[in-house]
């Protein structure tokens, strides 16, 4: 398949992030992950720290307010989506939002470019009616997304599971406030691969046979 956009949606400590970018050197494609908080920072005048803090995820306290305040405004839905500036009152959250829509235009110039690989952000999401779009989720079993955080990404030990699931709570939060959709649902990809089955190169051999099948 020429020029294929892939986008890659993962568990903390599915490997996701390194099946994303091996796949883009295979194919010969760009790779984009922190380089869209970048670029969003220059379109967006929004302050490093901000982005980098707030870029993937919604805290479990600020979603309960949303929808608390959607209860008493008429004609609503949580997640809010594009729209949900009628949800909140404070600056927080209307940062939230114009951050996402901020992300979601570099994601589509990027995507306009050509074939890449997009890791994270909801770029399935907001690329869904893109031609030749490939949309992953990549998930793994819990025991080894915590043997790897503690093995790679250094985490101590006794934190390490409660971390794990904690930005995996912030990541399924941030993808239903603004998609309306369940994080790691298969109907919600075009294809799921568990690394704990296949491995990082594994899944890499996965994509690239699932591009061929198009």
């Amino acid at each position: 398949m020429q020029n294929p956009i892939i986008t890659i949606s993962r568990e903390y400590g599915s490997g996701g992030r390194d099946v994303g970018r091996m796949i883009a050197e295979e194919l010969g494609v760009p790779v984009f992950d922190k380089e869209i908080m970048h670029m969003a920072i220059e379109k967006s005048g929004l302050s490093a720290d901000f982005i980098e803090k707030r870029g993937e995820s919604i805290s479990n306290k600020l979603l309960l307010n949303i929808k608390r305040l959607s209860l008493s405004v008429p004609n609503t839905r949580v997640p809010s989506g594009y729209n949900s500036y009628a949800l909140a009152s404070t600056k927080k959250r209307l940062d939230e939002d114009r951050l996402f829509q901020i992300q979601s235009s570099v994601i589509g110039e990027i995507a306009a470019q050509g074939g890449c690989v997009i890791i994270g952000r909801c770029a399935g999401y907001i690329l869904r009616d893109c031609s030749g779009l490939l949309s992953v989720f990549i998930r793994g079993n819990l025991d080894d997304r915590i043997k790897r955080t503690i093995e790679i990404y250094s985490m101590p030990e006794k934190n390490a599971a409660e971390n794990v699931r904690k930005i995996d709570k912030h990541r399924a939060n941030h993808y239903k406030l603004y998609t309306g959709r369940k994080w790691g649902a298969a109907e919600n990809y075009d294809l799921v691969v568990n690394t704990s089955y296949s491995g990082i190169a594994g899944a890499a051999a996965v994509i690239r046979a699932m591009l061929a099948c198009r």
